[in-house]
């Protein structure tokens, strides 16, 4: 069982944290130097435990200073199976790492005049810290416009423009979840991309784009290609990828014949699959055949409990950032009053 002092380290240093570890297990995962019969397995649900405990004592301090916790306001327009499934789990971790949140659930019939009233009024509310709108949208709503009307500093999913152009730049913003917990991932197991070859499978907004972005910043130093729906032959770009992401949505997208030995895989894919075992009818699998996959990699996402638990814990730390940017801190400074 790690102590807290090991859970700190692994939050605060990731990499000396990893690469310590990866050492003393007789690896060098840090480096792609080992080979074993079995792939690492990146668990997104073990490391998101480790970082919204540090959340967690975040938002503590934040309360202990401010006299109020962090807030999210969480909006969901219309009738969405997957996303009263998604806006579910965020309030449960906003109850249990102690961000509040205000709750504003409204019928397919609301009209794009009073989501974006809404949103403006959110956006003057001192209390409210981030601003959560759950896409996707009834269509009569321009997603667009919602998005663009959200105030930058609360926009703690990270797709507003100004966040985007910044992320771009290299600048501090609000990085969208889903990329900055697949960093957080490859930081906390020490996988480098310095000098790597990533394929991202997929050019959304919400995960491509933003991937891409960060992975050729300077302090990543990785060469990237992105593969979409009109990409001829995806299978070269892959097969040559030291690290692969998919973020497709379809089931076995990837399969084993298109993975180089020693790939590290990262699967960003939710699709739903009937099981008339589970009790909800379906079950979650990635875009990637994982049990033919898995032996030819040196590391690899599972689904569930990968990319997804992180992408949550990515969303209640930005809450938090976005909470202490509004009062002119740092988490740093909260981080004293731990």
């Amino acid at each position: 069982m790690p102590t807290q002092k090991t859970h700190t380290m692994a939050i605060r240093y990731p990499f000396v944290y990893n690469v310590g570890r990866c050492i003393h297990n007789g690896l060098s995962v840090a480096f792609g130097a080992y080979r074993r019969s079995t792939a690492l397995i990146l668990s997104g649900k073990e490391l998101s435990l480790l970082v919204n405990e540090h959340t967690s004592k975040l938002c503590r301090a934040f309360e202990e200073r401010f006299s109020r916790k962090p807030c999210l306001a969480v909006v969901l327009v219309g009738d969405n199976p997957a996303s009263k499934t998604y806006v579910k789990g965020k309030k449960k971790a906003c109850d249990e790492i102690g961000i509040a949140h205000m709750d504003f659930t409204y019928d397919e019939s609301l009209s794009q005049k009073s989501l974006l009233e809404l949103v403006q009024s959110l956006n003057g509310d001192p209390n409210v810290d981030g601003i959560l709108v759950q896409l996707p949208l009834p269509s009569h709503i321009d997603e667009v416009k919602v998005i663009n009307s959200i105030d930058p500093a609360k926009d703690v999913d990270g797709f507003h423009p100004v966040n985007i152009g910044k992320l771009l730049l290299g600048q501090k913003s609000h990085i969208a979840c889903t990329p900055k917990g697949i960093l957080r991932m490859l930081d906390h197991y020490g996988i480098l991309t310095d000098s790597k070859d990533v394929c991202i499978l997929g050019r959304s907004n919400i995960v491509g784009k933003p991937m891409a972005a960060l992975l050729m910043q300077k302090d990543r130093n990785a060469t990237v290609t992105i593969c979409h729906s009109l990409t001829p032959d995806i299978v070269p770009y892959v097969k040559r990828a030291d690290i692969l992401i998919s973020a497709v949505g379809h089931t076995n997208v990837v399969t084993s014949d298109m993975v180089k030995d020693g790939a590290v895989v990262i699967d960003v894919g939710m699709n739903r699959v009937p099981d008339p075992s589970k009790k909800s009818g379906y079950a979650l699998r990635g875009d990637v055949d994982f049990a033919n996959v898995e032996p030819k990699t040196s590391a690899i996402t599972p689904v569930p409990g990968g990319v997804g638990p992180m992408t949550i814990a990515m969303l209640m730390e930005n809450t938090v950032v976005a909470a202490c940017d509004q009062k002119g801190i740092d988490t740093a400074d909260l981080e004293v009053l731990e």
